[in-house]
């Protein structure tokens, strides 16, 4: 795969250029070691029979690559209360997929709400002092198009990002929008 575009919010690029160059680096080369095929025919009504990217297989991909260079799963589980009520909640957690020393990763090829609350977890993170940047691996609307419906694009992502300005989220974060090698 490539990289189309990157967004930095808060810093999050050079602070990920700067602190951890070796972080960087990886995220790189993972980037262009994963190979998008078409291994998922669409059932969808307005895509039926259609060869396209398959989400499934470019995260396993990920997985694998984010795994052989030493990059492992962050997750605090505690109990959900709120003010003014006896319910508790045990069980409850946030998870990050891949995480190098204070470096968070999410590859997101899901719905917009899920890119929206990664940004959420590296801010939870980031309050908790567990990291310093995020980084997220997002497709461009051109690989989206591409794509079973549901998919979003990271476009969208900066665009939000943008127009909230400093206010959230309020951690340093890299954005990078991938496409299929050309």
């Amino acid at each position: 795969m490539r990289i189309v575009y990157e967004y930095s919010h808060l810093g999050g690029a050079e602070i990920l250029q700067v602190r951890y160059p070796d972080c960087e680096r990886e995220v790189y080369e993972i980037i262009a070691d994963v190979i998008a095929r078409r291994t998922k025919v669409s059932e969808e009504k307005t895509m039926r029979g259609r060869e396209l990217y398959s989400p499934k297989d470019m995260n396993q991909q990920f997985r694998e690559a984010f795994r052989a260079r030493g990059y492992t799963e962050l997750r605090d589980t505690y109990t959900i209360t709120v003010p003014n009520s006896d319910v508790a909640i045990p069980g409850a957690f946030k998870q990050i997929d891949f995480v190098k020393g204070r470096v968070l990763v999410e590859v997101q090829f899901g719905k917009y709400a899920f890119m929206f609350y990664d940004m959420a977890k590296f801010q939870y993170f980031f309050n908790e002092n567990k990291a310093d940047v995020g980084v997220e691996i997002v497709p461009c609307h051109a690989l989206h198009k591409q794509m079973s419906t549901g998919v979003s694009y990271g476009e969208q992502l900066v665009y939000d990002i943008e127009r909230l300005k400093r206010h959230f989220p309020a951690v340093p974060v890299k954005v990078i929008l991938i496409d299929v090698d050309q």
